[in-house]
Order: C-alpha cells, then structure tokens, then sequence
C-alpha cells in the first residue's frame, strides 16, 4: 500500500511539474519580459502597428487584434479583448471572426459595440470615458482617447474611444489607443508601463507624445503606433528631460520600413 500511494504520488508531481513546464513554456513562447508584477511577469508579444498580445497570471489579452489571423497562429486563445476604437487598423470584425474567441470578454466603447458581431467572445463589455471594470481579476479603467481641440467633427470625437489603464497586481499598464495629450493622459498616476501612440495626422507627432510622456511619467514607455514617425526624436526627447522614464523599442512593423 506505501508503494502504491508513493507511486501515487510520484505522478502526481510529475502532472502538476509538467503542467507547470507547459505553462511556462507557452508564457515563454509569447514574447519577452515586459514586466515584473507581484503576480508574475507580464509577457508581450508585438502583432503590428498597435496590435499586440500580452500574457499574466495565467491569462492572455489581445490589444486591438487586425490584420492576417495567421500571424496569431500558436498563441493562446484570447481570455480578454480589449478594443480602442472602431477605426480598421484597431477593429477588424474578420480577423476576430477567424480567431478562438468563444471564451474572451471583450471590453470596448461603444462605438465598437455597436459594428460587433454577438458571436464574438462570451461576454460583451462597454465602457464609456472613465469608466471601471474588473475581468479576471484585473481591473480596467478606460481613459479618454480623442483630438484636440475636441471637436464633435474631430478624427477621434471625445467620447468615441478608450484608451485603457489595466492594474496588474501591484503595477499599472497604460494603452493609449488613439489620442493627443488629452488631459485625461497628462494627468495619470503611478504608471508602470505605457504603449502610446504617435503617427500624424490624426494622434501625435514625436514632440507632443513625448511632451505628453514627460507629464505623467511612466517607469517604462513603449512607443507604438508610430509608422512614419522619428523614433529617436521621441526617445532623445524623453531622456534628455528625464532619464528616469526608460523607452523601450519593439519593431511593430516587420518586414517593413516604419
């Protein structure tokens, strides 16, 4: 009987170490390190442009998901969907469509809600501005994303679309989504990690994103959405004024000039 139970217990182990290998090897197979959480690391993984996915504590978000479904090919179905806006480059019906979305909560404003189609995802979420919701543990705030001055006219109306403020335990991400230096991103608190945008005509050039940038201070800042944009003016401007915000720089554009 002591063998049995020891033999027992060996493949107990030996399942729960596997699983655990398993698991750290898909977390791994998703991207370098982004972040150190007290809940573990947070993974990410660049799609392109400012589509990207992102693994924590045993759960996997896709950022805005466009473009080829291929290039989502053996990465873990989606536990969360986070949507900026409804513009084609941030919200694409098809692609969702060819993806493994049945278990996803998908959270978006409303103007997305309004092109969704219900058989995406298990659950549906819409925030407005300012807004709070908990999804796996993870609580997300939708920050304003819109042009200045705000215009009902504007490429991005105030209102129409979110940029989102996730907190991961004891650290907190900021994904702009769409936007200029809206006050609403000026005055953000204890950011740890920030995506944000910079492509003319319609979000940022280099100057205000990193003017922007310099306001709410994030720890560590990537800059995303950027086609065409000069890079190193954005980082030479956030490091000379304050070399305590790291950029970090992911190639968002592959085989592609950006």
């Amino acid at each position: 009987m002591r063998r049995v139970r020891f033999v027992l217990g060996v493949l107990l182990w030996l399942g729960f170490a596997t699983s655990a290998i398993a698991k750290e090897d898909q977390d791994a197979a998703i991207g370098p390190v982004a972040l150190e959480t007290g809940a573990g690391p947070l993974r990410l993984q660049v799609i392109e442009h400012a589509s990207f996915v992102a693994t924590w504590n045993g759960h996997t978000l896709y950022v805005d998901p466009v473009g080829d479904p291929a290039r989502y090919a053996g990465l873990p179905a989606p536990d969360v969907i986070l949507i900026t806006h409804a513009h084609q480059d941030h919200f694409a019906p098809d692609t969702l469509a060819a993806l493994e979305t049945r278990h996803a909560v998908v959270v978006m404003p409303e103007a997305v809600n309004e092109k969704m189609k219900e058989n995406i995802g298990a659950q549906h979420i819409v925030l407005k501005n300012g807004a709070q919701t908990t999804v796996h543990d993870i609580p997300v705030q939708a920050v304003p994303a819109y042009n200045l001055p705000a215009s009902p006219d504007a490429h991005h109306p105030k209102g129409w679309g979110n940029g989102y403020v996730l907190t991961l335990a004891d650290k907190r991400v900021y994904i702009s989504g769409d936007t200029e230096g809206v006050p609403a991103m000026r005055n953000l608190d204890n950011i740890d990690l920030a995506f944000v945008c910079m492509n003319l005509p319609y979000t940022m050039d280099t100057e205000q994103a990193a003017d922007a940038v310099l306001d709410f201070k994030p720890t560590i800042v990537y800059p995303y959405h950027y086609r065409g944009q000069d890079i190193d003016d954005f980082e030479r401007r956030v490091t000379r004024a304050d070399p305590d915000i790291e950029v970090r720089r992911r190639d968002w554009y592959p085989g592609t000039e950006s």
